[in-house]
């Protein structure tokens, strides 16, 4: 997720960099670094973890008269947590921050390097100020150098770069990651989001993407692929609080609203549109896999659950799901042909870190899919996959199981491919829908609006009932999970098949069933579970692209290519539907009582 902070102008620049970035670090508190331009002069300085760490390393600094900087905290994607792998970065003379993913990072890198160019960490971002220096070199002109840079870059990225070649500039790009200019008189601002220039700008220019230029002299020349642009100011709100959450009432809703961006983040670099590509993984290290065993916690679980339909019927794989909780006690029988998968959002996850130390010590080859790099599970882990979903705030995961739920789609057919148990219309398919999904996360607001009307019908009765089957049954437990969460009333998800087997007793008009209705995937099977929950009298929610007459409430998907492309789309609507249920509540959405963001006791 990461932040970026800048600023031109006479003003004390190490604390304004300080206190933008200390208003950003929810988005990123791996490491931290300041690089400054003063009398033509380069600074730097970087340092792990918190950002006081930096602060402490900067105190006899000062900066003083007029001068360029940029900052940045990190959510680390590409390298792990360490002061080379921390932005600012180096050139010769010129530094550069960066938020994003660079997909094509790698064949860039390799062209600098037998250009001569040597690279100092283990991050995409290094590759912009290098590349910058390599074009330097052909055009004498730092701004031209800049743009044919910013041509070369595919993927995500808001970028800000200084150079000794024109020392009171700061360059800048965006794309796909936001990026905001602050103004207050000639004094120039640079930041992720509002917060960091509250109370310092008095004016905001949002850049869009594809635009990129320069600040100079007070000035700021903008540039889109037409050529120079006009852009139009406008005054900034001075509400930190309100400017944090982006305008949103609650982290977890801000978070619901950022999966499909996040979504595009986490297949950067992994998907293209003919196969699935994860560096963090080798052919070799997959051989000999006749089995993989999944253990988690909470949410984690319910993604896990829901890749192991995908990794049996793509891969071919037989894959068991296990509570880490119970796994570490039922003294488990571990094969050496077994991949042992953990899956954790802060990847301090007590239980799930216990049962991942068995496993090694039985000699199993172990994965992680984590969020957090250098946490306990991605450390002890053989290998790790993070998901890139950046810094959660509302305790209720929204996007981290969603981004969790991808990686493993992606496993599974990344595995599928390597064993040749997929066929190339099947895996076309696959990644056709992958890259079809940030679309079907998009909340419409006409969405959004009705399940809050809908949302005062359901703040009574005797519980809830989240049905579906097969994908769609792990889909009901975290649809139930989050408003059990968030709401404090009582929510089960229950496989749409079994109800007869006993829970239909409960059946009355006080039994609200949340009922899961994809056309893709055993529409009739479901239909009729519903139909029998109505006969009982069941108040019904019904979730489907296809109308359901004897719905008491029913809210229309759009997406009935494919399973998966149902299963997000209902997912945003489960978890809208708890937001609104628990605001209604007049609960604190972001900090349920009794919960805790990670759970690091058993």
């Amino acid at each position: 997720m990461c932040g970026i902070v800048g600023y031109i102008g006479p003003k004390e620049k190490k604390e304004i960099l300080l206190d933008g970035l200390k208003e950003l670090e929810y988005r990123g508190y791996d490491s931290a670094g300041i690089a400054i331009i003063e009398d033509k002069k380069l600074n730097h300085f970087k340092a792990v973890g918190k950002l006081e760490n930096l602060a402490n390393k900067t105190k006899d600094y000062h900066s003083s008269g007029f001068g360029v900087a940029i900052g940045h905290t990190r959510w680390a994607t590409h390298g792990k947590p360490t002061e080379l792998n921390a932005h600012p970065h180096l050139g010769k003379y010129s530094f550069v921050v960066h938020n994003g993913i660079i997909e094509n990072y790698q064949s860039l890198k390799d062209k600098l390097q037998k250009n001569g160019v040597t690279f100092l960490s283990q991050t995409d971002t290094e590759t912009i100020v290098h590349l910058f220096e390599y074009q330097c070199k052909q055009d004498q002109n730092a701004f031209e150098s800049f743009k044919k840079t910013i041509s070369e870059l595919e993927g995500a990225y808001a970028t800000l770069l200084i150079t000794e070649v024109a020392p009171d500039t700061i360059f800048f790009a965006k794309n796909g990651s936001p990026m905001l200019i602050g103004f207050d008189g000639d004094d120039i601002y640079f930041a992720s989001s509002d917060t960091p220039i509250i109370g310092k700008a008095k004016e905001v220019y949002y850049l869009e993407d594809g635009e990129y230029g320069y600040a100079k002299e007070g000035e700021v020349k903008l540039f889109d692929a037409n050529g120079e642009k006009k852009f139009q100011k406008q005054s900034l709100s001075t509400d930190k609080a309100s400017a944090q959450k982006d305008g949103y009432r609650f982290f977890m809703e801000k978070e619901i609203y950022e999966q499909s961006r996040v979504m595009s983040e986490t297949m950067m670099g992994r998907i293209n549109s003919n196969n699935i590509y994860f560096e963090e993984l080798d052919s070799e290290f997959l051989n000999g896999i006749e089995a993989i065993k999944i253990c988690a916690c909470g949410t984690s679980y319910h993604s896990a659950l829901a890749s192991s339909y995908l990794f049996e019927r793509l891969a071919r794989i037989p894959c068991a799901v296990e509570i880490a909780s119970e796994f570490r006690y039922k003294e488990p029988l571990l094969k050496q042909n077994t991949l042992f998968i953990t899956i954790s959002q802060s990847g301090e996850t007590a239980d799930t870190l216990e049962a991942l130390k068995m496993a090694k010590r039985a000699g199993l080859k172990s994965l992680t899919v984590c969020n957090v790099d250098n946490s306990s599970i991605v450390r002890e882990s053989d290998r790790a996959i993070l998901t890139r979903a950046g810094i959660e705030k509302g305790v209720a995961s929204t996007k981290a199981f969603a981004t969790q739920t991808m990686v493993l789609w992606m496993l599974s057919v990344y595995m599928a491919s390597l064993k040749g148990t997929i066929s190339q219309d099947v895996l076309k398919g696959e990644i056709d829908a992958m890259i079809h999904t940030p679309k079907a996360l998009i909340v419409n607001e006409g969405l959004h609006e009705k399940i809050h009307r809908l949302s005062k019908r359901y703040l009574h009765g005797h519980g809830f009932f989240f049905i579906g089957r097969d994908l769609f049954y792990p889909l009901a437990l975290e649809g139930a999970l989050k408003l059990k969460e968030i709401s404090y009333l009582h929510a089960e998800g229950y496989p749409a098949g079994e109800m007869k087997h006993g829970p239909i007793a409960l059946a009355d008009s006080e039994l609200f069933t949340i009922a899961l209705m994809p056309r893709s995937l055993h529409y009739e099977k479901i239909k009729s579970n519903v139909e029998e929950l109505s006969a009982r009298d069941a108040t019904i929610l019904a979730i489907s692209p296809m109308p359901f007459d004897l719905a008491d409430d029913f809210i229309q998907t759009k997406y009935d290519s494919h399973p998966m492309l149902e299963f997000f789309e209902m997912m945003v609507i489960t978890q809208i539907l708890a937001l609104e249920i628990s605001i209604r509540l007049g609960n604190d959405v972001d900090m349920p009582r009794n919960l805790a963001k990670s759970v690091t006791v058993e």
